[in-house]
Formats: C-alpha cells, sequence, structure tokens
C-alpha cells in the first residue's frame, strides 16, 4: 500500500495503541499529503470516549494531516431476544456525540461519519422517534447484511448532525470585538 497513490481509509478500533497508528500512518503517508488518509473510528458507544483521546493527541502532536470519520455502525450490533441482529439507535447516536465531544476537547476536527441506511421503511435498527422495539424487528426486516437506519431514522440522524455541527461551528467562531 505503501506505493499506491489513492486515498486509504484506515479502521481504527479499541484495539489500536497510538504507536501502531503512527507507524502506519508514518509508512502510509511519509510526505504527509493532506487527504491522502481518513481515520475510521469504529469503537461502540461505550468505548469511544475513552479510547479515542489517546489517537487523536497522538495525531496531532506528530502533525499527520488526516480525516477522521466515524463508523458508528459497526461497533454497535447486537443480537436481539428474539434472534434479529440490530443495532440500537440510542447506540449509534451516542458513539457519534462521544466523535462529536472527543474531538471538541482536543481543539480537531470530526470529519464526517459513515452510516448505513436505506428509504425504505424497514425494522432493523430499534428505538428512534417511532421507537422501533425488538418485537417489531420482524415486522420489515429485509436486510441481507447489516441492519440498517430506515428514512426516519437516517433524517433524524441528519438533523442531529446538523445541530452538532451548528454547535461546533459556534463554539469555534472568534468572539466579535
Amino acid at each position: 500500500l505503501r506505493g499506491i497513490g489513492n486515498p486509504i481509509g484506515l479502521k481504527c478500533g479499541p484495539t489500536l495503541e497510538p504507536d501502531e497508528l503512527l507507524r502506519l500512518l508514518d509508512t502510509l503517508n511519509p510526505a504527509r499529503i493532506a487527504g491522502r488518509i481518513t481515520l475510521i473510528t469504529r469503537y461502540g458507544h461505550d468505548k469511544i470516549e475513552a479510547g479515542l483521546p489517546k489517537l487523536v493527541r497522538a495525531v496531532k502532536r506528530e502533525g499527520h494531516p488526516v480525516v477522521w470519520s466515524c463508523d458508528p455502525m459497526h461497533g454497535n450490533v447486537i443480537k436481539a431476544q428474539n434472534g434479529y441482529k440490530t443495532r440500537p439507535f440510542e447506540r449509534i447516536l451516542a458513539e457519534v456525540r462521544g466523535f462529536f465531544a472527543v474531538h471538541r476537547a482536543e481543539g480537531t476536527y470530526a470529519g464526517g461519519i459513515h452510516a448505513e441506511m436505506t428509504g425504505q421503511n424497514v425494522t432493523e435498527c430499534t428505538g428512534g422517534a417511532i421507537d422501533i422495539s425488538e418485537l417489531d424487528l420482524a415486522d420489515r426486516y429485509h436486510t441481507h447484511c447489516d441492519p440498517r437506519l430506515n428514512a426516519g431514522q437516517s433524517l433524524e440522524l441528519a438533523f442531529l448532525l446538523a445541530e452538532m455541527v451548528n454547535e461546533e461551528m459556534k463554539a469555534r467562531r472568534p468572539e466579535a470585538a
């Protein structure tokens, strides 16, 4: 991978140590070309605020120009009591909020998120404003792979993201003289 010119995405989770990440960044982007590396965090809602700061601090300290992206879907899969693989919407939101909180605290920027979604009215992820329960999963569980946010949950996430980005912009705006 060292010699290819394409952008590269690296998955970063709870087992990745800062020194290992820095070695990868030095190997894959020795010229430190901005936009070449995207770091995709995949922690889970209960691990992101404890694990991500050490990576962010190391990357910032060494001056690597990366894009930070959050995959709140991967680390939040559970098996429901009725056997369906699902993702609780509240856990997805908690991971996204944690991702933004870490970057705000460290003075870095949250660059994006990854979400698996559909415009269909499926019942694959629990929770959200319409409060899909585990019992509702069987109604319209159509995925052939991983559970996706439905149209309503996707819009809810989009509006919450817009609020977080707006708050981030306000917090970073210099005071008017």
